[in-house]
């Protein structure tokens, strides 16, 4: 099972940073995500939402750094206007007890990368139907 990830800056991620991003379970409509896997359940998701390509992004904790709940939600609600011309469902991604609000996208994942950095994100999951799922990383 590959794993890929690509850098779009200059330093690369911290190994534990990178370890946790792989090990999150994330979800959307019922459908498990798991970074370096593909799914048959993703593939129909994404037929669903008329798209070859998308990706899971959020608004939560920008820069990997924790903020209060409400913050986060606030940050989510602005990151949802910003998309309110793009397909998207509701996703999350967990870790133990760490979780956060996301969305999945139906838009090409280069774009939602750019997205992702305006809202101060390290990362997002590219993905294609038919392939695994992918890191995309956003190094500020």
């Amino acid at each position: 099972m590959a794993i890929t990830e690509r850098a779009t800056g200059p330093a690369a991620p911290h190994p534990r940073l990178l370890r946790a991003y792989r090990e999150t379970h994330y979800e959307a409509r019922g459908v498990t995500i798991r970074i370096g896997r593909r799914s048959r359940a993703l593939d129909a998701l994404l037929r669903g939402l008329r798209s070859k390509q998308a990706g899971l992004i959020t608004a939560w904790n920008p820069a990997s750094r924790r903020l209060p709940e409400g913050v986060n939600r606030r940050r989510q609600l602005r990151l949802r206007e910003h998309l309110r011309r793009t397909r998207f469902i509701p996703a999350h991604g967990h870790l133990g007890h760490w979780h956060e609000d996301m969305l999945l996208v139906a838009a090409d994942p280069r774009r939602l990368a750019v997205i992702a950095r305006r809202f101060g994100q390290s990362a997002i999951v590219a993905l294609r139907a038919g392939r695994p799922a992918r890191l995309l990383w956003n190094c500020h």
